[in-house]
């Protein structure tokens, strides 16, 4: 049956648009895996919609093919590596903290002891109260009272970074994610996406193996 009516030879049919019935069941075709890699910009949601009209990554996704999800996320202000995919399993599994996936940082901060700052963020095992894994934190540019630092995290508490940055005395004025395991934001334009490459794929689906 297609949209209530009996089938004939030679009909043609839409799975996307018509009701598809065979023996009296509902047709359902396998959901094409996507994956993909986006460059978020600043001033965009890391949801699929939001209720107070911000911007979301959706929008800069719709011609990728289908519904894609953001694993896991950045907040409205940071920028850069966001992962997408319709995988459920596969995003669950490379949340999860069990595989501790090293997230790369590149983060440009400001104040009044850049040396002391980043010597208390690499000591750092606890963050208002609640125990973290100490960061790897390395030291690119400084100059005056600012700092180009890269900081290595595996965990994904919110707004993490930016959090351990003012207890070390540091404002944060940008970040950026530029890594997650082997996945590489390389020279992706801002806003703009990419496929994720086989190689990028397999990583993520042994996660959830």
């Amino acid at each position: 049956m297609v949209n209530g009516e009996t089938a004939s030879l030679g009909m043609s049919a839409d799975p996307e648009t018509d009701e598809i019935l065979v023996d009296g069941a509902l047709l359902h075709l396998p959901t094409r895996q996507t994956y993909i890699v986006l460059n978020k910009p600043r001033g965009y949601v890391t949801t699929l919609r939001d209720d107070r009209g911000r911007p979301t990554v959706a929008e800069l996704v719709t011609d990728a093919g289908g519904r894609l999800y953001p694993v896991g996320r950045l907040d409205m202000d940071s920028e850069g590596l966001l992962i997408l995919t319709n995988d459920g399993a596969a995003a669950n599994a490379l949340m999860h903290p069990s595989h501790q996936v090293d997230k790369l940082y590149t983060v440009f901060v400001q104040g009044k002891d850049i040396p002391g700052s980043i010597a208390k963020l690499r000591a750092m095992d606890t963050l208002e109260g609640e125990p973290i894994s100490p960061a790897h934190v390395t030291l690119i540019e400084r100059k005056g009272d600012g700092a180009e630092i890269q900081i290595t995290i595996h965990e994904g508490k919110n707004r993490q970074i930016r959090r351990m940055c003012k207890a070390s005395g540091l404002h944060v004025s940008r970040l950026i994610r530029i890594a997650e395991g082997p996945v590489l934001l390389g020279d992706l334009p801002l806003g703009k996406w990419r496929r994720m490459t086989k190689d990028e794929i397999s990583f993520l689906k042994n996660c959830s193996n």
